[in-house]
């Protein structure tokens, strides 16, 4: 059974949960960067000046993807639960998952017009989540 084939309401939900791993994604590059300066216990958050680049765009990414999935999966919810029956709101579940994901690659690779892009794909797909069960309730 391929992920379309899936029932709308299972859709919404396995987006939700890949959206919540993405959140982690960029964070193994911090993690990578801090092992090769010397992890420091006692102050993680001290470190960050010491992180080259491309490890604190990672350090950025990973905490935008907090604040795009607590969007997300309140309208990934929403639809769940007023049952919207729609294609566009497969589409729009879907879509989010590689956006975001485009999203940390792109801000790791200091990618700004790219980046921006999928942050816009990505929001467009919560909006459009939001209408449609917005509109199931009429």
């Amino acid at each position: 059974m391929s992920l379309l084939q899936l029932p709308m309401p299972a859709v919404f939900l396995y987006s939700i949960a890949a959206a919540a791993v993405l959140i982690y994604a960029p964070f193994l590059l911090v993690a990578y960067a801090r092992a090769r300066i010397g992890y420091d216990i006692s102050a993680p958050r001290a470190m960050f000046d010491k992180l080259p680049p491309y490890a604190q765009r990672a350090t950025w990414a990973h905490q935008n993807s907090f604040e795009a999935f607590m969007i997300f999966a309140a309208a990934a919810l929403m639809a769940y639960v007023t049952g919207v029956n729609s294609s566009m709101a497969v589409m729009a579940a879907l879509a989010f998952i590689p956006a975001r994901l485009l999203y940390s690659i792109f801000y790791i690779l200091n990618i700004p017009l790219l980046r921006s892009l999928m942050f816009g794909i990505g929001s467009f797909s919560s909006a459009t989540l939001f209408y449609l069960s917005i509109m199931q309730q009429r």
